[in-house]
C-alpha cells in the first residue's frame, strides 16, 4: 500500500498540470498530431520600426555608393535608367542582408517584399505625378486664358496667338459621344454579366469567351467595323453618333468582364433568402443581386469610361474631323478632346502644341469630374438614399411653414389696413 502511487484528488489536477505545459501568450507554438513541437518567439508582421527605417536608409546609402563604383570603375554601365536599375537590386540585396542579421528567415522575407510591393506603389503613384505636373505645365500657356474654354477653332490657324481660338467644340463631343455611348454601353453591359451569372450554360460560355477575347480587341479594328458596317453598309453619316458606336465597341467587353466579376461576389445567401420569400429569380436580380453590387458596377462604369474616352484611331474614322462646334450627332463631323489633342501636337507651331497639352489637360479635369459624379452615385446605398430624402422631405416641410406663416403675417396685415381706412 505504501509503494502504491496516490491518484489526484481530481480531474482538475491533470488540468493544471497540463496548463503549466502550455506556452505563455507571447509565444508561438506548432503542434501537429497533438504534441508540441517546438516553441518560436512572436513575430510583429505589422508597423514600422526604427531599426526598419535605418536599415532601409543604410541599404539605400550603401547601394548608392556600390553603384557608382560599379558603373564609373568596374562595368561600363550608362544611362539613367540602367543606373536606377542596378541601384534597385543592390538595395533590395543589401537591405535583406541587414535585416537577417538579427531576424529570422520568415521575417526577412516578409521585409524584403514589404519594401518591393512599397517601392512599386511608390514608383506607379510618381509616374502618375510626374504626367500630370508635365501635362499641366506645357500646357500652362493656353489654360489661363478664357477663350480656351469657350471658343473653337473655326476661326483660329496655326499662327494666330493662344488669346485667340479654344476647345469648346472638343470638349462639347466629347461629353456628347460619351454620353450617348454610355446610353448603348450600360444596359447592353449589365444585361450581359446578369446573363452570365444567373443562366449558366454552353452559351453562356461562349459568350464569355468572346467578351474575354474582345477585351484586347485593338481600337483601330474597332473604328473599322463601324466604318465598314454603319458607313459603308447601312448609309450613317461621319458624325458623333457613328464614333459613339465605335466607342460602345471598346466599352463593351470592359463593362461585361467587370461587372461580371462583381455579380460573383454578391453572397449566395441573399439570393436563396429572396427566393425562399416568394420572390421570382428576376425580382432578385433587379431588388438584391443590383442595389448590393451598385458599387461594384460604379466601378465598372467608371472603368469602361475611362476606356472609351480616351479613343482616337476610332473617332477619326467614323466621325471625321472639324474645326467648329458642332452639337447635333447625327449630322456632320464632331471632334473629341483626344482628336483634337492629336491635331494640335502633331503641328510645328509652339502655340498649337501648348493648345494640345492644354486639351489634355481639360481632358484629365474632364475624366475627374465624370469619375468624382460616378463614385457619388454609386455610393449612394438604399440607406443613404433613404436618410437623404428623409432630409429632404424636412427641408421642403420647413420651407413650406416659413412660407405659410410669411404669407399669413401679410395676410393680416393687409386686414389690418383695410380695418384701419374703413373705419
Amino acid at each position: 500500500m505504501a509503494g502504491k502511487k496516490k491518484a489526484p484528488a481530481s480531474t482538475n489536477a491533470l488540468v493544471g498540470v497540463s496548463r503549466k505545459k502550455r506556452p505563455s501568450s507571447k509565444t508561438t507554438t506548432v503542434h501537429p498530431r497533438g504534441e508540441f513541437v517546438g516553441i518560436e518567439p512572436k513575430r510583429t508582421l505589422g508597423g514600422i520600426r526604427v531599426g526598419d527605417l535605418l536599415s532601409i536608409l543604410g541599404a539605400a546609402v550603401a547601394a548608392f555608393a556600390l553603384t557608382i563604383v560599379l558603373t564609373t570603375q568596374i562595368a561600363p554601365i550608362t544611362g539613367q535608367l540602367a543606373f536606377f536599375v542596378v541601384w534597385y537590386v543592390l538595395f533590395v540585396g543589401l537591405y535583406a542582408l541587414l535585416v537577417s542579421i538579427d531576424d529570422s528567415k520568415t521575417f526577412v522575407v516578409d521585409r524584403v517584399i514589404s519594401v518591393v510591393v512599397t517601392s512599386v506603389a511608390v514608383l506607379l503613384f510618381s509616374v502618375l505625378i510626374f504626367v500630370i505636373v508635365f501635362v499641366i505645365g506645357r500646357g500652362a500657356q493656353a489654360l489661363p486664358f478664357g477663350n480656351f474654354y469657350t471658343q473653337d477653332m473655326q476661326e483660329a490657324g496655326p499662327l494666330d496667338p493662344l488669346t485667340k481660338g479654344g476647345v469648346i467644340h472638343a470638349i462639347a463631343g466629347s461629353l456628347i459621344q460619351i454620353s450617348i455611348a454610355l446610353a448603348i454601353t450600360i444596359p447592353l453591359g449589365i444585361s450581359a454579366a446578369v446573363y452570365l451569372n444567373e443562366i449558366p450554360g454552353r452559351f453562356s460560355r461562349f459568350v464569355r469567351t468572346i467578351v474575354e477575347a474582345m477585351t484586347a480587341l485593338p481600337s483601330i479594328v474597332a473604328g473599322l467595323f463601324i466604318f465598314a458596317t454603319a458607313i459603308l453598309m447601312f448609309g450613317v453619316p461621319k458624325s458623333g453618333f457613328a464614333a459613339s458606336l465605335a466607342i460602345s465597341v471598346m466599352m463593351l467587353p470592359i463593362m461585361i468582364r467587370s461587372a461580371d466579376v462583381v455579380l460573383r461576389l454578391v453572397p449566395q445567401t441573399l439570393k436563396e433568402a429572396s427566393i425562399g420569400l416568394g420572390a421570382s429569380q428576376w425580382k432578385t436580380v433587379w431588388n438584391v443581386v443590383l442595389p448590393t453590387s451598385r458599387s461594384g458596377l460604379t466601378t465598372s462604369i467608371i472603368l469602361a469610361t475611362a476606356r472609351g474616352i480616351g479613343e482616337t484611331s476610332p473617332v477619326l474614322l467614323t466621325s471625321g474631323f472639324t474645326a467648329g462646334l458642332n452639337v447635333n450627332p447625327l449630322a456632320d463631323p464632331m471632334v473629341s478632346l483626344p482628336l483634337a489633342i492629336f491635331q494640335f501636337v502633331k503641328s510645328p507651331e509652339p502655340t498649337m502644341i501648348a493648345r494640345g497639352f492644354g486639351t489634355a489637360a481639360v481632358l484629365m479635369a474632364v475624366v475627374l469630374t465624370l469619375f468624382v459624379i460616378a463614385r457619388w452615385v454609386g455610393g449612394m446605398t438604399p440607406e443613404k438614399s433613404a436618410r437623404a430624402r428623409i432630409r429632404r422631405d424636412m427641408l421642403v416641410a420647413n420651407v413650406g411653414q416659413r412660407f405659410a406663416t410669411v404669407r399669413k403675417i401679410i395676410t393680416s396685415r393687409g386686414t389690418a389696413n383695410r380695418s384701419k381706412e374703413l373705419s
